[in-house]
């Protein structure tokens, strides 16, 4: 017999800068070589970027459901991704504890965004995924915070990646999951993020990392309402069903809000939840019963092929 999470532990709404609720997402898009994505109800996109230089790059997908208590706002989450070189993707999500304070938890991550958008391109970024981060993180004038995760692909295949919180990338080759990055917590549900207040993260504390990827590789980057709900074989075996790169993320985010909403579904982040301590009390496990269900928030999911520019 189970206990569904997000009856016995709520959902996890917490302080402004420490906790966070969770939270699922559609966007605007305004689409050039940059698409950016702030709120609302367009469809997803699938996009090849193409350059004129020789080299790799990426044919990407995207999708995003919000949280259904924020289906009208749009939900928390943000993104944007860019042609710039071999291809540059970012996903922000906004820390819901800031709406105790009367503060939309969205400004943050779509100003953050937005600015890393206006700045991928920036001499002073030299194509850095943790001087960008610095860069959008600066001019970011909105109260609140935000998790965010930046990768960028060089021509020659190297991916880069900076993380701040529990947002997530996996690399994904031949049926196989040969990345993965690891969530920053100061403790359970309590991510690193970026934020308005000085005790917040910053780019010095982002985890980087540089992996070398190969031609039909595939990446996936989403929000924690994706990895909090779907776990990494899962993940592949989508991968494998679809036919694209469109299909795949579109896939992944209706499984991740599936799961969400299913009460008697064992999820990563019920599973963590055991881990750290949390659990029904002692006379429920006598009777079989446990800490289980999926975690309702925003979903952003991003799946990113690599191509030959030359085949593309």
């Amino acid at each position: 017999m189970a206990i569904p999470l997000f009856t016995t532990i709520s959902s996890y709404s917490t302080t402004t800068t420490t906790h966070r609720h969770r939270y699922l997402h559609h966007p605007i898009f305004s689409y050039n070589k940059l698409l950016c994505c702030a709120s609302s109800s367009s469809p997803p996109v699938s996009s090849n970027f193409v350059g004129s230089e020789a080299g790799v790059c990426l044919s990407i997908g995207t999708h995003l459901i919000p949280h259904p208590d924020k289906v009208e706002k749009g939900g928390e989450d943000a993104f944007f991704v860019s042609s710039h070189g071999g291809g540059v993707i970012a996903v922000a999500d906004g820390v819901s504890g800031w709406a105790e304070k009367d503060v939309n938890p969205a400004l943050f991550s779509r100003e953050l965004m937005t600015n890393a958008s206006i700045f991928v391109q920036d001499q002073e970024v030299d194509y850095n995924p943790r001087n960008l981060i610095r860069k959008a993180h600066a001019a970011t004038t909105s109260i609140g915070s935000a998790t965010a995760v930046v990768a960028m692909l060089e021509r020659n295949g190297t991916l880069k990646i900076a993380n701040v919180g529990d947002c997530g990338l996996r690399v994904v080759r031949k049926g196989q999951i040969v990345y993965s990055t690891s969530p920053q917590e100061h403790y359970f549900d309590c991510p690193y993020q970026l934020s308005s207040e000085a005790i917040g993260q910053t780019f010095l504390d982002a985890t980087v990392t540089t992996v070398e990827l190969m031609e039909e590789d595939t990446i996936v980057v989403g929000s924690d309402g994706l990895f909090d709900n779907v776990f990494d074989r899962e993940i592949v075996s989508v991968l494998s069903s679809c036919n694209n790169v469109s299909d795949a993320a579109k896939a992944l985010a209706n499984l991740a809000h599936n799961h969400s909403k299913d009460s008697s579904f064992d999820s990563p982040y019920s599973q963590e939840a055991r881990t750290q301590g949390f659990d029904v009390p002692w006379w429920k496990k006598i009777m079989g019963m446990k800490l289980i269900g999926g975690k309702l928030d925003d979903v952003t999911v991003i799946v990113g092929q690599v191509k030959s520019s030359l085949s593309s």
